[in-house]
Formats: C-alpha cells, structure tokens, sequence
C-alpha cells in the first residue's frame, strides 16, 4: 500500500515529505516510520520522488526491523497472544514503520552492523520488568525478547578518503504499559545500548568519526519515560550535543521544564504536546558548523507542508570532518 500510494503521487504526506527533503537537502537523511520490503521497493520510489525537485540518493539501505516479527507468545502479560504489541516490535505485520537510511555517498553495506537481534537480557544492568519478584510477562518471554523495538543499526559510510559510522535507531515510547513499566525500562535500554557499544562491549567501537541519529522517544526533562538515559547520551563527552533549534521560538514555557526551541514533535491534545524526542549527535571531533529544526512559523509557506508531513519534524546538522 506505501508503494502503491508513492507510486501513484497523489497522497498528501508523501508529497509533503518529499518537500521537506527538498527544502532541507540533506546529504545523508534517516527517515523513520517507513514500512520495509525485502528490495526496498517502496523506499526507492520515495527516492525517486524526492529527486523530482530535491537531492538525489544514489545509495538506500535498510536492515529488517523487528516491528511485526511473531513470537507465538504473550509479550505484554495481557492473556492473550498474536496481537501488534505480542511481537518483538509493536506492529500489524512485518517490517512495519521500519527506517531507511539515504546518501548521496556511499553505504558500505558489507560492513553494516544490525544489532536488531540483540537480546534486552543480556544488555549489562538490563531493567527487566518485574511483578512480584517474577520476569514480567513470563521468563519464557524474557528469554526471546530482542531490546530494539525496531533496530540499532551501525552504517559505515564512505566519505571520499575518509569514513563515518552512522549510528541509527528508533527506541519505543516509553508509555503504554502498566505499572511494570514494561516499556519505560526498554526505551531506557535501547538508548542506553549506545554507551556500552562505544564501550566496545558488544563489538569493537568505531574509530573514527560517529553520528548518532535517531528517535528516542524521550525528552531529558518533560517526558514521562526515564529521562536519565538520554541525559547520560546528552552528556556523554565521546558525543556533543549541537542543540538544533526551532526558529522564532521563545526560550521559555510555562509548560516547559525545559528549552520548547528544542522540540522536534508536536503532539495534539491530549497527547503530551511539544517535546525534544529526535536527535543527531556527532561524535566529539566532528566540527559542527550549524544546526536546526526545520519547524516554519505559521502562516509561511512552508508551515502547512511540514504539519503534512508528520507531526514529528525534521532535525538537521551540518558538520565539518577534519576542517575539509
């Protein structure tokens, strides 16, 4: 249906999508929420749309997410089994609201690394639910339960004589459980997996330059998740935080506990509102030159595209590797 859809040019938010690229021409781009295909049909149809009046991608790659795949078992203690939220990512059916990866440079994909197998309890200091001392939902269900709800991929990508890994994932919302808080302590998990992998704990860490681009799901000080864990990435010094901002935002809400020019998602009433939940974070030595949300003013042209196109909205970096 997402191929269909593309293919037949008509559907509002894909052509909103395709603007949005355009205006912001990134030269590597993470989408998130695109179903997967075994040969990226659809991913490379959205390509091709993108080209028609932005940047082209010569290069499009996706590992299989985990939203979709059956367990045959129980995942979120409610009693019964084959439901979305009973497979090891929430989702109707494979590959659904998958992530995609597009550059105009090349992706070295026979030395792209899908963590998406990876199982939560062997994560060091795993926060497991519990209920009443016992694995929650069952132990049988701990013991298959991968930690990435959708995947934790490392892309190599070749930057003329040099190379950048791509760090990407799309955490759960931490929300939408009980008081196990099932999905709280896993979207705490996934972003945590990123400091044990620069810590070379699950394969050798990267040894050059890095980016971190993702959705966390999480805002360090307004969200209900436990916003410890993206704090410990914020403030983690192998990264640096360039704090993309919206543009003609106020520094200050009252209904903020933090920076509203830093939200990068608008939920409607009676979600949780505007929140930071989206980020890029390059590593350390990378030399960012500047930094963004692309969220137009009301009432400019581009405002009614960008609310089109998702409610979440587009994070951009520009970064200078070595002074080149």
């Amino acid at each position: 249906m997402l191929l269909r859809d593309i293919l037949r040019g008509e559907d509002p938010q894909v052509k909103a999508v395709a603007h949005v690229v355009a205006r912001i021409s990134p030269d590597i781009l993470v989408l998130q929420r695109v179903d997967y295909d075994l040969h990226l049909h659809a991913a490379k149809a959205l390509r091709d749309m993108i080209a028609q009046d932005g940047p082209t991608y010569p290069h499009v790659f996706a590992f299989q997410p985990n939203s979709g795949v059956r367990t045959g078992l129980d995942m979120d203690g409610n009693g019964r089994i084959a439901e979305p939220r009973d497979t090891q990512g929430y989702g109707d059916f494979v590959g659904q609201r998958g992530m995609v990866v597009m550059s105009r440079f090349p992706i070295i994909e026979s030395a792209a690394t899908d963590f998406s197998a990876f199982l939560w309890r062997d994560l060091p200091q795993a926060l497991l639910p519990e209920v009443n001392g016992a694995p929650f939902p069952s132990a049988e269900a701990q013991s298959i339960q991968r930690l990435s709800s959708v995947g934790h991929w490392v892309l190599p990508i070749q930057l003329a004589d040099r190379k950048l890994d791509l760090m990407v994932f799309h955490a759960t919302a931490p929300v939408f459980d009980g008081p196990e808080d099932l999905n709280g302590r896993r979207n705490h998990d996934e972003l945590i997996f990123w400091s044990h992998y620069l810590d070379g704990y699950f394969a050798a860490a990267p040894d050059g330059a890095f980016v971190l681009a993702g959705a966390a799901n999480l805002d360090p000080l307004d969200s209900d998740g436990r916003g410890e864990a993206i704090t410990a990435l914020l403030t983690d010094l192998r990264f640096q935080d360039p704090r993309p901002m919206r543009p003609g935002t106020p520094p200050s809400d009252p209904g903020h506990r933090g920076d509203p020019r830093l939200d990068t998602v608008e939920w409607p009433a009676p979600g949780p509102g505007a929140l930071r939940v989206d980020y890029i974070l390059p590593s350390s030595d990378l030399h960012v030159v500047d930094a963004g949300v692309f969220c137009p003013l009301d009432g400019t042209p581009d405002a009614e595209m960008v609310q089109t196109a998702s409610r979440h909205r587009m994070v951009w970096i520009d970064v200078r590797i070595d002074d080149q």
